[in-house]
């Protein structure tokens, strides 16, 4: 971290240029970082997405359990899966859904208290229909 303190717009220039959507959301599940990959992905503009909550992405079936894990993870410190990333359905701004491979992780201040949540994500529907349909 020692290059991010010494270069800060190094941070933004790595969430902004990153090939994944980068996502980051406040502990209440308050979108305040949507990098250009994630507006090319789910369909939403950084000022569409910026301060809405994550059910903007997140089809309405999926919701509970959703927002159950992000809860419990906020709660203990810690995630489910501990940051692998995991194939799930997610929702574009037209309203169609498409897998999505995402990796999550706990982001703490320098206190060590959680203060949100990180989410990468990639698209990934083209390769896990083909995986699924094969003989």
């Amino acid at each position: 971290m020692t290059t991010i303190k010494t270069c800060p717009e190094l941070a933004s220039w790595l969430i902004e240029q990153s090939p994944d959507a980068t996502i980051y959301s406040d502990k209440q599940g308050d979108i305040r970082v949507w990098n250009a990959a994630a507006e090319k992905m789910f369909g939403f503009s950084a000022e569409q997405a910026l301060g809405q909550n994550l059910d903007l992405i997140i089809p309405e079936r999926l919701r509970r359990m959703h927002w159950r894990g992000f809860d419990a993870a906020i709660a203990a410190g810690v995630t489910k899966h501990s940051g692998k990333p995991m194939p799930t359905k997610a929702l574009r701004a037209d309203g169609s859904e498409f897998y999505a491979e995402m990796g999550f992780a706990l982001i703490f201040n320098d206190q060590g208290e959680v203060v949100g949540t990180v989410a990468q994500a990639r698209d990934i529907t083209e390769r896990y229909t083909a995986e699924r349909t094969k003989p």
